[in-house]
């Protein structure tokens, strides 16, 4: 893979950081752009609407969690991968980073090439998504599926989802009644070389239904979910 027309935004306050990760990924062909706190990133995302972003959570003016938030409301921005990279390494910090729209959390310090590999990781499944994106609709129903424009049509209204929800949404609708094991999600959803904690999948199960209705998702207790309707 051709890795120079990726581009990726790296947002920490402290500049050995930046430098540290600029460094490892231009060395394997990756654009780099920085910023120094999370309404920096913003405003620099909007101008070269980059493929990931590597974000830190604990910066001032604004930290990575209301960043990434304001992000995911922003439709330019939609397919933008964000990754959360900070010290941080409690559960609950890891959800809030998934709940704000987070793809992938990263602990730091983290050596080099484990680096470059989670990144590479992230931007493979980045070039998947958007070499298959196509709509799909089952006919008569309420709910419509956009991959193009990464769009969930609900009875006529749109709702743009984060990137996960997104894509935890169109596996199960597109296996209608099928039940999905958390370990079938986890691998098609987040990859299996990506740790994320265990109530990583109720949160955004939850954060679904709160925006589509408890009537399209059901819960198989002790094995996972389905998608019905």
């Amino acid at each position: 893979m051709d890795y120079s027309k990726f581009k990726i935004l790296l947002v920490d306050d402290e500049d050995d950081i930046l430098e540290f990760l600029g460094y490892n990924l231009e060395k394997e062909g990756f654009i780099i752009h920085t910023a120094r706190n999370g309404k920096e990133a913003i405003e620099i995302a909007e101008k070269i609407i980059p493929n990931l972003i590597l974000m830190d959570v604990m910066m001032p003016k604004m930290d990575g969690i209301e960043a990434c938030e304001q992000i995911r409301k922003n439709p330019r921005l939609k397919n933008v991968l964000i990754a959360f990279l900070t010290a941080r390494g409690e559960e609950y910090s890891q959800i809030a980073g998934f709940d704000a729209g987070g793809d992938d959390y990263i602990t730091k310090p983290i050596k080099p090439k484990l680096l470059v590999s989670r990144v590479k990781a992230l931007l493979k499944r980045y070039s998947a998504d958007n070499s298959s994106q196509q709509e799909e609709t089952m006919p008569g129903e309420d709910l419509i599926i956009d991959k193009e424009r990464y769009l969930v049509i609900l009875k006529g209204e749109k709702l743009v989802l984060p990137k996960k929800e997104f894509e935890l949404l169109n596996l199960l609708y597109s296996r209608p009644e099928k039940v999905f094991t958390r370990e079938d999600i986890f691998s098609q959803v987040w990859g299996d070389n990506i740790i994320v904690g265990d109530r990583t999948i109720d949160v955004h199960i939850r954060k679904l239904r709160e925006k589509l209705g408890d009537n399209y998702i059901r819960t198989i207790k002790g094995v996972g979910y389905k998608f019905t309707y």
